[in-house]
């Protein structure tokens, strides 16, 4: 994809944000648009920073761990540094790939998978933000907690000390059924109230919504939003 391709389809989706934001009286500069870069290319990547895309969003471990390596000699000459997410499921055994180079990981299911993030972090003396992944559609092939189970994984992350624990992620439902997206990105909004009643907390990151059911999300208080195929086209 050109440059002048990509940076209109990134004008497009920014455009299409805002409209929706302040159709549902929201503030558009509160939601980030994270540019799902996996399996693209580092050059892709180096395009997409060239167009003025700086925050970028990837889904396997060792495939981005090698992407950065590539990216690493041309990160100097940028006048913005970009921001990477990680959010694909991820191993334990995986961690050490990620940590040193993400500000952010959505996809924490588990206590287990939280303790090596921060051993990771505490090595690389950082702090990350975490979401921790809600399976809201019931669906054995997503990955992610049942809604039950949030409130104990978040108390089990907030004993972390370089885990700032910021919110919740789902994956929606490839659906043409609005009633379905919409039921199970309300479940999210949901829970994140609840969670915070409960345990006296005031996180706001709902990660939710791809780029054929993000203006749902938007309407659906949703804070991240992460696309990829409207932007950078189709994968490799």
């Amino acid at each position: 994809m050109d440059l002048y391709s990509l940076q209109k389809n990134y004008d497009k989706i920014k455009q299409g944000v805002a409209e929706t934001a302040m159709a549902c009286l929201r503030n558009p500069e509160d939601i980030k648009v994270l540019v799902v870069s996996k399996t693209h290319g580092a050059d892709v990547v180096l395009q997409a920073m060239n167009a003025g895309i700086h925050l970028f969003a990837e889904n396997y471990a060792q495939e981005f761990r090698d992407k950065y390596k590539d990216l690493l000699p041309h990160l100097d000459d940028l006048e913005t540094k970009p921001e990477f997410h990680f959010i694909g499921h991820l191993q334990t055994n995986k961690v050490k790939y990620v940590v040193p180079h993400v500000t952010a990981i959505h996809t924490v299911d588990s206590s287990g998978l939280a303790a090596e993030i921060e051993r990771q972090a505490a090595r690389y003396g950082k702090h990350i933000d975490i979401l921790l992944q809600i399976n809201t559609s019931n669906q054995a092939s997503k990955s992610g907690i049942e809604p039950e189970e949030t409130n104990g994984l978040a108390q089990e992350v907030l004993k972390n000390i370089h885990l700032n624990l910021v919110g919740l992620m789902t994956i929606g439902t490839f659906s043409d059924d609005e009633k379905v997206i919409r039921t199970e990105f309300s479940m999210l909004r949901n829970c994140l109230n609840e969670l915070n009643q409960s345990l006296g907390l005031n996180l706001s990151q709902l990660s939710m919504g791809m780029s054929h059911d993000y203006k749902i999300a938007i309407e659906e208080q949703a804070t991240m939003l992460r696309i990829g195929s409207a932007i950078l086209g189709s994968r490799s």
